[in-house]
């Protein structure tokens, strides 16, 4: 793994939107010290540790929380934990009033959640053998048109071993380095990413770091011992840009969907550009939409008019 250079931190642009603008056409992120609710972000991390002591990974009886050394290759705490987005923890953060006075006050707006949430606790890898780097990517070549930021938060103390994320500074406005094979996407190559511009820093609760759709960055493998990496990545964008519609499909074909939200029910074409999201994440041929979309299907969908530009689950 390349050597890395810390984060830049942006807490003294607070209140001055020219310079927060500024560092984030530099870097694409911005990265925040101590500027969460700590009560906000105990409360999820508890529910995370209650999670990994019914999936059998941590004593109950343990002073702190330890990976017991139990085997979990048949349970999903590397590549996000479902069973929490049925119990909808993103709520937590996304209606705690003193959460969304800081993202009112970094954008000048009151801030609009897009419900795609993924929540991970990563146990240690038992393969000590495999890269440190999960997946080398970048949001915006799997949600074009849909203009929101990354929010990743951690919800304890992350260290270099235990992994986090880390950022690749500067490149957002070049070239995507992503590879694609008619609708498949790849992920994006170590050897094609500038090693000189990899950033991470050591992260406790209260912290977030927001992204750039076209800043490529990659989990970090826990290598630790025996803790947990505990983290949440969501979705936010002002409340002012061109938010998504937020609803639920009543009707679906391969030609386009009928789609209820707040506002009543509109109906919405596809044409031969819409990208609507497979299950690995790549774009789905629109005659086999119906297949995994179907009437009560919860979405996020980009529309240009009539048009969907881009269609995904809510998680």
């Amino acid at each position: 793994m390349p050597a890395m250079r810390e984060l830049n931190v942006s807490n003294h642009l607070l209140g001055d939107q020219r310079a927060l603008a500024k560092a984030w056409d530099r870097d694409g992120y911005w990265f925040f010290r101590d500027v969460l609710d700590t009560k906000v972000i105990g409360e999820i991390r508890q529910i995370y540790v209650d999670y990994l002591v019914e999936m059998g990974l941590v004593d109950p009886a343990a002073p702190d929380v330890r990976y017991n050394g139990a085997d979990y290759s048949h349970l999903p705490v590397n590549s996000g934990v479902s069973q929490l987005n049925e119990r909808k923890v993103h709520k937590l953060l996304h209606e705690a009033p003193t959460i969304n006075t800081f993202f009112r006050r970094l954008f000048g707006c009151d801030p609009f959640w897009v419900p795609f949430t993924v929540h991970r606790a990563n146990p240690p890898v038992l393969d000590r053998t495999v890269p440190r780097f999960d997946l080398i990517h970048e949001d915006g070549i799997y949600n074009d048109g849909l203009p929101f930021l990354i929010c990743w938060v951690p919800l304890d103390h992350i260290d270099e071993e235990v992994g986090g994320v880390a950022v690749v500074e500067g490149v957002h406005k070049g070239p995507c380095l992503h590879r694609r094979d008619g609708m498949t996407i790849h992920p994006i190559r170590l050897e094609d990413v500038p090693a000189a511009h990899w950033r991470r820093i050591d992260y406790r609760p209260g912290d977030v770091l927001l992204m750039s759709l076209r800043t490529p960055h990659s989990g970090l493998s826990n290598i630790s011992r025996d803790r947990f990496r505990f983290s949440l990545d969501t979705r936010i964008m002002p409340s002012t840009g061109k938010v998504p519609v937020v609803g639920t499909i009543t009707e679906i074909s391969s030609k386009g969907a009928r789609i209820a939200d707040e506002h009543g029910e509109r109906s919405l074409r596809f044409d031969e550009h819409s990208f609507v999201r497979g299950h690995k994440g790549d774009q789905m041929a629109l005659a086999d939409v119906p297949a995994r979309y179907h009437p009560g299907s919860e979405i996020i969908a980009a529309v240009d008019e009539d048009r969907i530009v881009n269609m995904r689950p809510q998680t």
